[in-house]
């Protein structure tokens, strides 16, 4: 059946081809919708891409299709039309009867009460502004088309059962043919045998041959750093393989997220000399009030935003590393250029060759973000995505929404990308009771 989609400006500023996504049924825009896109047009951030992007595909559908707000046809089927009432709405019963928000939902209960045979739904990722919607009895959705199940995220780990002669058979030769398709590629496999002397063993599926393989982490650890559970122990190895070109990384505050990406790349940058660059970035996010503009130069304004990162590099490199370097070790990795430690702001536009790429707290990012991170991966590049589903300090995305699940969800089982989902906390017994409990 034939359905009314009314949007909210949220939707397009988070997605400008939301439009093209509602398949054959009619699409709404209140006028508002443009009014309040026009004022983000100039915004440098994503928000003002996605309103010139918005703005630039209107207007292509209105040269080609003619008047909007008489509707122009979609290629799948649908109509779309800029909806202009009579006189501003206003919600006479609300705190703010002129409101943006108020005033987008009163034009979407005149379009119900004006055809009530066709079913009419507004589409919003404001949360408040569902439930308001639902108070006036208007059937409301959330934007899914880029939704992911968090809490059905995959885990990255497969149990496999197996018999005691296979299980033997792995331990000597580090190989274990299997052809099953419920594995995918970089899937990382327990073997588990049940037999009266129950036993288990690790290993990861390489899906060009069809086998899973022994973990290949150092026995004494890398930097230092050795590995406190199975999850942290595929994490390494998947770190530290390189035609793994692009791992996800999952968990809350504690399971060693950050430091065991750093060790890594600091271990095939540094050490071994696989790449030529460690870089280091995070989005600049507060949490909680923001403190305004910083003084000093860029470096020094800078400087609050990657502590978090100096903070584990510091441990690596002088308080707990393999080799403890020293402060000297430490400055001279920056200062040749070895280790770079900078902001996501300026990654447009660049091309990273031959790096080891990595991006602490990427839930703050949005899927659009995440993507052209990636996409600045030159030859050699292997790039590693970290962060915690459940703390994001940006507005505009939340679990479900954010860059990093859905690059987990829509990139799983390609033969480039590894993921593993760390529940354990390793930072301190204390940590991972406020972890759990608060």
């Amino acid at each position: 059946m034939k359905k009314t989609y009314v949007l909210d400006t949220n939707i397009l500023l988070h997605d400008p081809y939301a439009i093209f996504k509602f398949e054959d049924n009619d699409l709404i825009l209140p006028i508002y919708i443009l009014e309040e896109i026009d004022q983000f047009k100039r915004d440098n951030a994503e928000r003002g891409r996605n309103a010139r992007t918005v703005s630039r595909l209107l207007d292509a559908l209105r040269e080609r299709g003619g008047s909007l707000s008489e509707g122009v046809k979609l290629d799948d089927g649908g109509m779309l039309r800029v909806y202009v009432p009579d006189h501003r709405p206003e919600l006479p019963i609300a705190l703010q009867p002129d409101s943006g928000d108020h005033a987008i939902m009163q034009c979407a209960l005149d379009l119900r009460d004006a055809d009530p045979a066709t079913p009419t739904i507004f589409v919003t990722m404001d949360v408040n502004l569902r439930i308001r919607a639902d108070a006036f009895g208007l059937r409301t959705e959330s934007y899914e088309n880029q939704a992911v199940d968090v809490d059905h995220l995959d885990t990255g780990v497969i149990e496999l059962p197996v018999t005691a002669a296979e299980l033997d058979a792995f331990f000597d030769a580090g190989v274990l043919p299997r052809r099953d398709g419920s594995l995918y590629a970089n899937a990382c496999i327990v073997l588990r045998d049940d037999s009266a002397r129950p036993r288990t063993g690790l290993g990861r599926f390489h899906a060009e041959k069809s086998e899973v393989r022994a973990l290949r982490t150092p026995r004494d650890g890398i930097m230092g750093i050795r590995p406190r559970n199975k999850e942290q122990s595929f994490a390494l190895d998947l770190l530290l393989d390189d035609s793994v070109r692009l791992v996800t990384m999952v968990g809350k505050a504690g399971t060693g997220k950050t430091l065991l990406a750093l060790a890594a790349g600091l271990k095939r940058t540094a050490e071994d000399g696989t790449y030529a660059r460690l870089l280091v970035s995070r989005p600049v996010m507060p949490m909680g009030r923001d403190l305004g503009y910083l003084p000093g130069d860029v470096e020094e304004k800078l400087n609050p935003w990657m502590q978090p990162i100096f903070d584990n590099l510091q441990f690596l490199l002088v308080a707990g590393g393999g080799k403890r370097r020293g402060i000297r070790g430490f400055e001279e990795l920056f200062e040749s250029g070895q280790v770079q430690v900078e902001p996501l702001t300026y990654i447009r536009g660049r091309s990273l060759p031959q790096q080891y790429v990595i991006v602490d707290e990427a839930q703050n990012l949005t899927p659009h973000e995440v993507k052209t991170v990636v996409t600045r991966c030159g030859e050699g590049t292997k790039i590693v995505l970290t962060g915690d589903p459940f703390q994001i300090d940006n507005p505009y995305v939340d679990s479900s929404t954010n860059g990093l699940t859905v690059a987990v969800d829509r990139l799983r089982g390609e033969a480039l990308i590894g993921h593993m989902l760390l529940s354990k906390g390793e930072r301190s017994e204390l940590a991972n009771i406020a972890a759990n409990k608060l």
